[in-house]
């Protein structure tokens, strides 16, 4: 029976509503790249062709740094926004334990596992104590930063909150939160991951000590992210053997890596608004189509009511009395990819933390799907999608 199911699959054009967790890479940057991974030459070597490599990193670094409001010295270049999270996560940690502030963490369940568990490590090893209150969560999935803040002391080792949510889509107060640190001198890390290339991130404006990215997830190449690390903070390595990138992340710089997500950003920021408008559309297109077709009770957003609040290419949709991993699979045998969550953590089927600290109850938590694309899909794709949606929802009822 699965083989056929497969065969039945293949027949259609999939629709990839999953691109919270990649993106397809934009033609136009992999054709920069391309003469960069023929081209030779390691950005540390002396000799001609070291100091032709070492001109293009440097370059893409400051085109990167411009983008995101931030210096060209504040960039670090990492193999994508796992390691960026986890470079800023212990690093503050090893900050806090030379200054002797340990008091607390003060986070929200909401984190990415590329932040979570990092802090969880820490705190398994002693090296750190952990303050996670789902009360911090508001039940449209929004932080209480004033609640938050309270919590902050001068001798808290630092704090950290998700920029937009990667389930949820919801846009979450860095900006407030740092505002707020700044008075008891607390640092502020925010996991940028899911918003830069998407929405306008301001590193200067924010106010926050260390930002992680990943190119993927705005069309550029898998393989490389960034972190950024306010001037004059400087953390400590998680890797050793090498002096690069002031011995904060030693190893060769990927020259062709760094000159796609240069590349990528520029795109993304230059047609921004144009996308985040077409976006919008039809992300309210999308659910305003399930719910005629379906009825509106039959479908719960989650998040916010604000549409600027959420970001403008993802919907968090529950669907009350089916199992979230049912329509999944009848999705993906309809020839559309969608998810139930992080895809670090989709493959292990567990609850979602996030959607248990916004209090939602269990038959829409068990319910909910991420749709979520990038920008080459147009109205017929999204249109075309939504009716599969429709179709497997109503096949799954009827079967119930």
């Amino acid at each position: 029976m699965r083989r056929v199911d497969e065969e039945r699959c293949e027949t259609k054009a999939v629709i990839d509503l999953d691109q919270n967790a990649t993106t397809p890479l934009d033609p136009a940057v992999a054709e920069a790249m391309i003469p960069w991974f023929v081209a030779g030459g390691n950005p540390e070597s002396r000799h001609g062709l070291g100091r032709r490599a070492r001109r293009a990193l440097e370059e893409a670094r400051e085109r990167i740094a411009a983008q995101l409001h931030a210096e060209p010295s504040e960039l670090i270049f990492t193999s994508g926004g796992t390691e960026a999270n986890n470079l800023a996560i212990v690093g503050l940690a090893s900050l806090a334990e030379e200054t002797g502030a340990n008091d607390p963490v003060v986070a929200t369940p909401m984190e990415h596992p590329a932040v979570a568990q990092p802090l969880a490590r820490l705190a398994d090893e002693g090296r750190l104590k952990l303050d996670l209150r789902t009360e911090w969560v508001g039940r449209d999935g929004v932080a209480d930063v004033e609640a938050m803040a309270a919590a902050l002391t001068p001798r808290t080792a630092f704090t950290t909150l998700i920029l937009a949510h990667n389930e949820t889509g919801v846009i979450q107060p860095v900006g407030r939160l740092a505002q707020e640190a700044r008075k008891p001198g607390v640092p502020v890390h925010t996991d940028a991951v899911q918003a830069v290339g998407r929405i306008p991130v301001d590193f200067a404006g924010l106010g926050v000590q260390t930002l992680a990215f990943s190119a993927h997830k705005f069309h550029g190449p898998a393989g490389i992210g960034g972190l950024l690390i306010q001037r004059g903070l400087t953390l400590k390595p998680l890797l050793f053997g090498g002096g690069q990138q002031r011995g904060i992340r030693p190893g060769t710089p990927p020259v062709a890596l760094a000159v796609g997500m240069a590349e990528a950003l520029e795109r993304a920021e230059r047609q921004g608004e144009a996308r985040r408008m077409r976006w919008k559309a039809q992300r309210d297109r999308f659910e305003a189509l399930l719910r005629r077709e379906l009825g509106d009770h039959a479908v719960v957003r989650i998040g916010p009511d604000d549409p600027e609040a959420r970001l403008p290419q993802t919907l968090n949709l529950a669907f009350p009395g089916l199992k979230g991993e049912l329509i999944l699979l009848g999705l993906d045998l309809e020839g559309v990819a969608v998810s139930l969550g992080s895809a670090c953590a989709s493959g292990a089927m567990t609850p979602s933390k996030t959607l248990e600290a916004m209090g939602l109850p269990p038959e829409v938590r068990h319910s909910a799907v991420r749709f979520s694309w990038g920008a080459f899909l147009d109205d017929a794709d999204l249109d075309d999608a939504a009716h599969r949606v429709v179709q497997v929802i109503r096949n799954a009822r009827e079967e119930q």
